[in-house]
């Protein structure tokens, strides 16, 4: 019987992990405020189950729609579209989780290595972060890590089913985003792990069928990315990706700008929500698994280390969350330091290390899941996440007020003009409002120091009339207007210790005789 339960136990630890990652993610999955991408992503779902004829909305920013799809039949099984939205990613994540095991196990024949890849996975804040968010990168990182193995079993055992079905994964990250074009580059780089003949003939033929092998990969990935071409935007995916990225000869003009920023800045992202040991492990890792598993540990650095270089030099712009599908090969090489072989205060350190690791990522984890201002984050994330104008917090409390105020009052329409035309708002406050047509949120512009015409106009017609927009785009004098303040939700804490508000004002009949907001000297 105890020989019965040791040989099942990777299974049941296995298993108890699978558990942990759904626990964790799913646990106050609505702590976090909607992030901006969220909004306008779980919007284009909703419009695009409304509407079929519109299946390709996300083009008309340039986006590929794959993430958005998935999203569509969530909203049967949760009421809440930021849930539904946000679930898709978990189970992205868990999707990741066990790539990374299995790739681990394929890798370096160890099941130790293989448990603790996926436990890194679940307990890093890095994805326990990205997982809880309804955004593309985590169903990137899924399909990525996927095109991996199957590359690599296709390349190890010369079979031309095991290059589709990569193709078909390729072809699905493709569809997610552009960075994609990265695992389409980076297969070639598994060539490593062929097994070469001694004859030149022999490699001749050899080489010729990994090639042909990854051309597959790479022709059945690309049919699935032409799909969009049935899109009315398709060119818009090239003009769009220009707007992140420099051109091919920039790093001709200026090598080092921005190469040496971003570099320090995803070090420091790493550092932070790996957190820090994580990065040590795949150091100790690296070398002292280098001489027995060459080959492994260097195709895993290639495929962390080459995206994360290559964006450095020629993106734009830059977050936390573009390094996001190179984080899983970072992790296997950091699980793999348990396949090294030291000392017995070798194997102590070790075990300090992952226990610092553990609880690091415990402490920081538990401030996301309670109180995501109190959680570290690298200054660039908790600024976009939680201070600046793309938090949306406020929002769901904001619709579920408006939402009670049309309940108790059934025989009015509603209408909430909101600061901005795309993004948090009104985005974030319209896919709480999608399943009730009788409350109107339009975009009123960006900045404020009097009531808009078209909430004037709303008033005037007899509608109950709102105005929502932050603080730091308000200017005017809200009584003076005609405003009445109804709701403030204050951001998290700046640096330097002010914050930013997401106001609710109402719009009364004192608005009407204000000569200012009606364009009157």
């Amino acid at each position: 019987m105890r020989k019965k339960i040791l040989s099942n136990l990777p299974y049941l630890i296995g298993v108890v992990v699978i558990l942990a990652l759904f626990s964790l993610r799913f646990i106050n999955l609505k702590t976090l405020p909607v992030f901006a991408d969220e909004a306008i992503y779980i919007r284009w779902s909703q419009v695009m189950r409304a509407e079929q004829t519109l299946r390709f909305l996300p083009l008309s920013d340039g986006k590929q729609p794959l993430f958005m799809w998935v999203v569509i039949p969530f909203f049967k099984l949760f009421r809440d579209p930021l849930v539904a939205g946000r679930m898709v990613s978990v189970l992205s994540g868990l999707g990741t989780m066990v790539g990374i095991s299995l790739l681990s196990y394929l890798l370096f024949k160890n099941k130790k290595v293989s448990l603790l890849a996926a436990f890194f996975y679940v307990i890093s804040p890095f994805t326990f972060f990205f997982d809880r968010l309804s955004l593309a990168d985590s169903m990137l990182s899924m399909f990525g890590i996927w095109t991996f193995i199957f590359s690599y079993l296709a390349i190890r055992y010369k079979r031309w089913d095991l290059a589709m079905l990569s193709g078909f994964t390729l072809g699905g990250a493709w569809l997610t985003k552009s960075p994609a074009l990265f695992f389409a580059l980076m297969i070639p780089s598994l060539w490593l792990f062929v097994n070469w003949d001694k004859t030149l003939k022999k490699n001749f033929f050899i080489f010729i069928k990994i090639l042909a092998l990854w051309l597959v990969t790479v022709f059945i990935g690309y049919g699935f990315y032409n799909i969009l071409r049935l899109g009315p935007n398709f060119h818009l995916i090239a003009s769009r990706n220009m707007d992140y990225v420099y051109p091919l000869n920039h790093f001709l003009v200026s090598f080092f700008d921005p190469l040496k920023t971003f570099l320090l800045a995803s070090a420091r992202w790493i550092v932070a929500m790996g957190p820090w040991p994580l990065l040590i492990a795949a150091i100790l890792g690296f070398i002292f698994n280098y001489k027995k598993h060459k080959k492994a540990v260097l195709v895993l650095l290639v495929w962390f280390l080459v995206p994360v270089l290559i964006q450095s030099e020629f993106a734009k712009t830059f977050t936390a969350r573009y390094i996001f599908f190179s984080i899983p090969y970072l992790i296997i090489l950091s699980s793999s330091v348990v396949a090294a072989k030291f000392n017995k205060w070798g194997n102590v350190a070790i075990c300090g290390l992952l226990s610092v690791f553990v609880i690091v990522s415990g402490i920081f984890n538990y401030y996301l899941l309670t109180d995501p201002a109190k959680a570290k984050l690298p200054r660039s994330e908790r600024s976009g996440y939680l201070e600046e104008w793309t938090a949306g917090h406020g929002i769901r409390e904001t619709a579920n007020f408006l939402i009670e105020e049309q309940a108790a009052h059934p025989e009015e329409k509603i209408v909430i003009g909101t600061e901005g035309y795309f993004g948090t708002l009104p985005d974030g406050l319209q896919i709480y409002l999608n399943r009730y047509p009788e409350i109107t949120a339009i975009g009123v512009g960006l900045t404020f120091d009097t009531v808009p015409p078209p909430l004037i106009d709303a008033k005037a017609f007899g509608d109950r009339t709102y105005l929502l927009v932050n603080a730091s785009r308000f200017s005017g004098n809200a009584a003076y207007l005609g405003l009445m303040k109804v709701k403030e939700f204050p951001k998290a804490l700046k640096p330097n210790g002010t914050h930013d508000s997401l106001l609710l004002f109402e719009v009364t009949n004192e608005a009407l005789k204000n000569k200012v907001n009606l364009g009157k000297p």
